[in-house]
């Protein structure tokens, strides 16, 4: 007997909802049955574009007979409240980035959802995609040796030329580190593991900025975040990594991944995308030799499937909140240690995502 898809509803109907429901509502195991928005016009014109059945208020979504996923797209200032209301409502939840904005208040969810007997999972999902799933296999098959350490930069010159309201990426929870350290770091655990102990330095090069474009493009907004952080982690397996996130250079490089092992260095996409070609040189090569990407490609919304194809067959999914939680403490302790310089111990752990399969496809129904 085939089961019936897995129903979905979305809880926050703004810019990054056009990603997730351009690849939701074409997955044929996912059916998004309901939507909701602080901003009833933006549910209803999400509705209308996506053929989304049901749209009201939080408590009538989350209450829907049919919806057995939330996946909570709102701000990170309420990514908790959200979830919990989910949990209580005996969902299942995807949020955005981050899990939370403290370490406790992360724990606390992964707690309730536990004793409701649901599951928690979370963005990014972009590991699961084509790029670096071939980097972790070729991790795996021994293409660079032992892996002994890692170099990470994400450096532009904030978003405020491009967003219309970037405000609140300059907020407390936001910031390169919470708004671009999810991809960098998750990228890193998935090919190391946990890390066990992390120290940084942060820096804000300016304590306002001003809207570059849009309708309040000329406004000025105060910035509460540090604007630059380079981090050191040590991970339990012996590797170590550097990583940079800044919002204060000049110079845009972003997707720079380099992991090295014994006996080569292999260059990763970028970790804010779902696909790429991963370089590899190894020791002796007088160049990068290129290897294409294999696998989805899709985008934001693979790791919802993942999760409802593990409700269904009853096995783990892959962007959990275990994994989210360990990205939000070290998120946390790199903060803190830049405030403190001293290095700070990681209290959490989780297994590295398991390897999605070699024949996973998005777009071919398995319920």
């Amino acid at each position: 007997m085939t089961a019936r898809p897995v129903g979905v509803a979305v809880v926050g109907c703004g810019t990054i909802s056009t990603q997730y429901l351009d690849n939701l509502t074409a997955f044929p195991d996912i059916r998004v049955v309901a939507c909701t928005d602080l901003d009833p016009s933006r549910a209803r014109q999400a509705a209308e574009r996506y053929h989304i059945p049901v749209v009201g208020d939080t408590d009538q979504v989350l209450g829907h007979p049919d919806v057995e996923i939330v996946v909570n797209l709102t701000i990170p200032a309420v990514h908790t409240e959200v979830a919990h209301a989910a949990i209580a409502a005996g969902k299942h939840v995807y949020s955005e980035k981050p899990l939370a904005l403290e370490r406790d208040a992360g724990a606390a969810l992964l707690a309730a959802a536990s004793t409701a007997g649901v599951r928690v999972a979370n963005a990014p999902d972009t590991f699961l995609g084509a790029g670096l799933q071939t980097a972790y296999r070729m991790i795996a098959e021994g293409a660079i040796g032992t892996p002994l350490t890692a170099l990470t930069l994400m450096q532009s010159p904030g978003p405020e030329s491009w967003h219309p309201n970037p405000a609140f990426l300059f907020q407390y929870g936001a910031g390169p580190l919470f708004d671009i350290g999810p991809y960098y770091l998750t990228t890193l655990v998935g090919a190391f593991g946990p890390a066990r102990s992390v120290a940084a330095v942060g820096r804000r090069a300016r304590d306002s900025r001003v809207v570059g474009s849009g309708p309040l493009a000329g406004t000025a907004f105060d910035v509460e975040v540090p604007t630059h952080v380079a981090a050191l982690l040590d991970f339990t397996g012996g590797q170590a990594a550097t990583s940079v996130l800044s919002f204060d250079s000049p110079l845009a490089r972003a997707g720079f991944v380099e992991i090295t092992g014994s006996e080569a260095t292999m260059a990763l996409p970028d970790p804010n995308t779902f696909t790429g070609t991963i370089r590899l040189r190894r020791a002796g090569d007088d160049d990068w030799s290129a290897v294409p990407a294999k696998g989805p490609d899709t985008g934001r919304g693979l790791g919802v499937l993942d999760l409802a194809r593990a409700v269904r067959a009853g096995t783990p999914h892959r962007a959990s909140g275990e994994l989210a939680l360990h990205v939000l403490e070290l998120m946390t302790a790199i903060a803190a240690s830049a405030e403190t310089g001293a290095f700070v111990p990681i209290g959490s752990s989780c297994a590295a995502p398991a390897l999605l399969p070699d024949d996973f496809d998005p777009y071919t129904a398995t319920l």
